[in-house]
């Protein structure tokens, strides 16, 4: 390990002062002449010199089984998320589309994020094709990659098994296996904020003004991929830096302004060609009232998830202990029915951890790199998690895997910190505890949910409970029994959120809230457990159908009833898979016209674009309530003849909390003077046919 050994004797630990980064200690060299290449082969299998043998296969196992669990079933979601889908085909037809992350290939309007996460999508249809598979892989990848930056972060100050233990936590965390199976920018920004960490920790160890400017440019990539939820990772990057950093004041303080400019700069730049551009030169700013961006990531993208007043939102939260759409806020929101088994299992546990782990370091020297550490990662789950439990307006579940991997990497980090001084009280009590909390907060999460029956609870917490007890006692204890209590406690730390994990890839999930857990739970797959904390999402006048869009013409059933009145073509939180006979009446003469078709809602639009892979206009995007395009503009789009059918059905909440009632308008105006024309079932307008 880099700095002290973890053992496993019964015998009293040693704690030293790190001794320095692993690649900062001299390595012993290796023959160069005609064993080169198996010389190279050797050291990539056997790591660093300082690593114990098995750490590095030990690591491959662990990216392995990750890679597996997150692409075995992968395609069974289908198109996953329509709305982000549709983008991604568009990005993948159009160059324009791609950088401004438009929903469609002739660029009416964006979607309500910036295009980061899409463009690694868009970039992978291109190579292989517009399927399920071409969209979900890059996300499981970022998954496995995340896992590996977590392991290689926590191992340089804390040793290999403290990277293993964290890399586990981080891949069996349920809304983890999750979001790295489905296509919402989360995945992304998990990993760009563990890259982050990985920078910061970097430059804290070397001082270094060139790491803190990485530092400062995944963060900008983070802010291009979800604005500003990545900032709450900021503060305690920068406070470590600023405490721990070796070398002056001042120097530690220009170093964290030249990260600032560089974060600056690598968002900015995106930024400034959007807000510059014309707006007539470039699609509609989609989730915005103004067609600007800069309103988009401060008001309903920003300021307004804070506060809940969200203009054009579908509805606000309570106030900081009320019930609102969607859900409960306060203290303990991350524990809650509708949250806590989507990431909770080892947050108890973690902030044990952290809180003796800081408590142990404390009279170290303020360049201690370990307690540099522990603000990294403590500082980032007690930030973001402090935001998600009070934030009042909207709020999914699955936001919360930016949480995971700070979890993961207090968990390893505590654990063998504690393990290591086990010597003392806090050492030997802090593992105890953890273990303790961490079975029993399993138990009662598992507690919740019929799916494993009432063995694996019990199981946990008896394992758990009994594995607590023998680590007080370890040091009376025969040196080979002691393995196999730290394996209990780890098991009975993990069996609960790794069923559910497992339960999460097992099945498709499909819509705008997805949560994890096992089919058959009060949510189960697909299920829309964001509205009112868990419920069922409200139902629109006129919704029917249950089928939700899917791959290569398939379809997924179950999940909520989105369709729209009239034929099923898709609501506000999914699509529906389009009939052959609407795919090819949109298809005829499809080069005469700019878009097919316009739909109220991207849902209701992205599942016709996705089934004919043609542009489809959504009116009012997501919500239906954005004032694009307006009743004029749309006016004029039919008179030139660049739209040719009007799909009714969509479904959007129209001038829901302050938006444009443009939608509605425009859906008046086309039923009172254009022929209404039924498809297989679906009514749809035809904008060439007008009224006599």
């Amino acid at each position: 390990m880099d700095t002290m050994t973890l053992t496993t004797t019964g015998g009293t630990g040693t704690a030293s002062a790190p001794a320095g980064p692993a690649d900062a200690r001299p390595h012993t060299s290796q023959p160069t002449a005609r064993a080169g290449r198996p010389g190279r082969m050797k050291r990539l299998w056997r790591g660093s010199d300082a690593d114990p043998s098995w750490a590095r296969p030990a690591l491959f196992g662990l990216l392995l089984v990750t890679l597996v669990l997150y692409t075995w079933n992968l395609t069974a979601s289908g198109y996953a998320n329509s709305f982000y889908s549709a983008a991604v085909q568009a990005g993948s037809d159009s160059w324009k589309a791609f950088f401004y992350g438009s929903s469609d290939a002739a660029n009416s309007i964006t979607v309500d994020k910036p295009p980061a996460s899409l463009w690694v999508m868009a970039l992978s249809v291109r190579l292989l094709g517009l399927s399920s598979f071409a969209i979900l892989l890059p996300q499981a990848l970022m998954g496995v990659a995340t896992v590996g930056v977590v392991y290689t972060t926590v191992k340089r100050q804390f040793g290999a098994a403290a990277g293993l233990i964290a890399g586990v936590v981080l891949a069996l965390t349920p809304v983890a296996a999750l979001m790295f199976t489905f296509n919402n920018p989360d995945a992304l920004l998990t990993l760009l904020m563990a890259l982050g960490a990985w920078a910061t920790i970097k430059a804290i160890e070397q001082a270094s003004p060139k790491w803190m400017m990485i530092v400062g440019v995944f963060i900008g990539l983070g802010f291009l991929t979800k604005t500003l939820q990545v900032l709450l990772v900021v503060p305690f990057f920068g406070l470590a830096y600023l405490i721990a950093a070796p070398t002056t004041l001042r120097k530690r303080i220009v170093h964290s302004l030249l990260a600032v400019g560089t974060m600056v700069l690598s968002a900015g730049w995106w930024v400034a060609i959007v807000e510059l551009v014309p707006a007539s030169a470039r699609p509609y700013i989609g989730g915005s009232q103004t067609n600007s961006f800069l309103e988009l990531t401060f008001g309903y993208n920003g300021l307004g998830r804070l506060s809940g007043d969200e203009t054009g939102s579908v509805g606000g939260g309570g106030g900081a202990a009320g019930g609102g759409m969607w859900g409960e806020t306060g203290l303990f929101r991350m524990f809650s029915s509708s949250v806590g088994d989507q990431i909770s299992w080892l947050i108890p546990s973690a902030l044990i951890l952290l809180a003796a782990g800081l408590w142990l370091r404390g009279r170290r020297p303020r360049t201690d790199l370990r307690r540099a550490a522990y603000l990294v990662w403590g500082g980032w789950l007690v930030v973001t998690m402090l935001v998600f439990s009070f934030m009042a307006g909207i709020f999914h579940e699955y936001y919360t895997v930016a949480l995971a991997p700070a979890i993961g990497a207090l968990v390893g980090m505590g654990a063998v910190e504690a393990w290591q001084r086990r010597s003392s009280a806090v050492g030997t009590i802090a593992l105890a505890a953890a273990t303790a909390a961490a079975a029993t907060w399993s138990f009662i999460l598992l507690s919740r949910t019929t799916a494993y029956g009432d063995w694996l609870r019990i199981s946990v917490l008896a394992v758990g409970m009994a594995a607590a007890l023998l680590i007080l006692a370890t040091r009376w204890m025969h040196a080979r029994a002691v393995p196999f209590v730290l394996a209990a406690a780890l098991v009975a730390g993990l069996a609960g959120p790794g069923a559910y994990a497992v339960s999460t890839t097992a099945q498709g999930h499909s819509g705008s809230i997805v949560t994890a857990g096992p089919a058959g739970s009060s949510r189960g797959p697909g299920g829309a457990g964001g509205f009112g904390g868990g419920g069922t999402p409200p139902t629109l006048p006129g919704q029917t159908g249950t089928t939700q869009q899917g791959a290569n013409g398939t379809t997924q059933q179950g999940g909520p009833q989105t369709g729209g009145a009239g034929g099923g073509m898709g609501g506000l939180l999914d699509a529906s898979t389009p009939s052959t006979a609407v795919v090819a009446a949109l298809s005829a003469d499809a080069s005469s016209y700019t878009w097919v078709a316009a739909a109220i809602g991207s849902q209701t639009a992205a599942g016709l674009q996705l089934g004919t892979q043609l542009p489809v206009m959504a009116i009012g995007g997501f919500n239906g309530s954005d004032p694009s395009p307006t009743l004029a503009q749309f006016q004029q789009y039919v008179a030139n003849g660049q739209i040719h059918y009007f799909a009714s059905g969509g479904r959007g909440f129209g001038s829901q909390n302050g938006g444009s009632s443009a939608s509605s308008e425009i859906s008046t105006w086309v039923q009172e003077n254009f022929t209404s024309v039924t498809i297989d079932g679906s009514t749809f307008y035809d904008l060439t046919q007008p009224l006599q």
